[in-house]
């Protein structure tokens, strides 16, 4: 009991990792200190899913669902819970476009927070010292 109740744990967080991967990208627009989170995160989901990396959430899902007296699955967790959901029986090659998918939004999210980043206003500090024209040397 106790094994599957830790192998549904893993898999919410896991869930929580993939939808962080793939979304993450968007908290930027917001907290621009996700940066430091999300880049590793991304560079992981891209491995996984464009070099086919085994993902050790999925192997300790796994592990813990054997443990309990189940079997595992094969495959990776996107093709377990995901694609097999939306896109029965894909191609590897498939699921390699799936991963430039995701490059290609996060290419996109990262170039519209950069460019919000140099179309930001001066800081209201930099407007007050200018304002009350004080030297900073």
């Amino acid at each position: 009991m106790i094994y599957r109740f830790l192998a549904d744990l893993v898999l919410v967080v896991h869930s929580c990792v993939v939808l962080f991967v793939v979304l993450g990208g968007l908290l930027l627009l917001r907290w621009p200190s996700v940066l430091w989170l999300h880049l590793p995160a991304i560079v992981w989901g891209i491995l996984v899913q464009c070099f086919f990396y085994p993902c050790p959430l999925t192997l300790l899902e796994n592990w813990f669902l054997r443990l309990g007296g189940q079997t595992g699955y094969t495959g990776g967790f996107v093709d377990h819970y995901i694609t097999a959901i939306l896109y029965a029986n894909v191609s590897r090659q498939f699921q390699a476009f799936l991963g430039l998918l995701l490059i290609g939004l996060n290419v996109f999210v990262y170039s519209v927070v950069l460019i919000r980043r140099r179309r930001r206003p001066e800081s209201q500090l930099g407007r007050h010292l200018r304002k009350n024209r004080v030297m900073v040397r």
